[in-house]
């Protein structure tokens, strides 16, 4: 899946027919909408190969924790404010962000060259198999305009 934009257009499209769907998930118990969400989760990853898409790496971007700096700097041998300054940025909201997307270690082959060392918040993307699902509502809905497993998994839930 090559074409991020025509992808986020049709994701756009979408928007509404989501919403309704994550309204009336809101409405039942909290381990129903998690066994719901956990199952469709698996159903979308078995049919989508992260590695053919990797549009949150090239798009959206992690906040990055002290943890994360600590653990990506000491993976390539580097300062952590060596590290910062060379790849990060502090956003908006005060948190370290890449300077750039796509993200720098993001190789040609859509491989992660800290995968082992990668920041917390890619580990858990797109946050679909986490428990109490219905608390990131919202980022479930930004993340269905930036991950094709979001949007398939909201189509089956819908």
């Amino acid at each position: 899946m090559a074409d991020y934009e025509a992808f986020k257009h049709r994701a756009e499209v979408k928007r509404d027919k989501f919403r309704k769907t994550l309204s009336r998930l809101k409405k039942l118990h909290d381990n129903q909408v998690d066994k719901m969400f956990h199952e469709a989760h698996e159903r979308a990853f078995a049919q989508i190969d992260c590695l053919t898409c990797a549009f949150c790496c090239r798009h959206v971007g992690p906040r990055l924790t002290r943890q994360d700096i600590k653990r990506a700097a000491g993976e390539l041998r580097m300062k952590e404010t060596e590290f910062e300054n060379t790849y990060l940025r502090i956003d908006e909201d005060q948190d370290f962000v890449f300077k750039s997307m796509p993200c720098p270690f993001l190789g040609s082959d859509n491989h992660c060259s800290i995968y082992e060392d990668r920041p917390k918040a890619c580990r858990e993307y797109p946050h679909t198999d986490r428990r109490k699902m219905k608390q990131i509502f919202n980022l479930t809905l930004t993340n269905s305009t930036c991950c094709p497993a979001v949007e398939k998994i909201l189509d089956d839930l819908g």
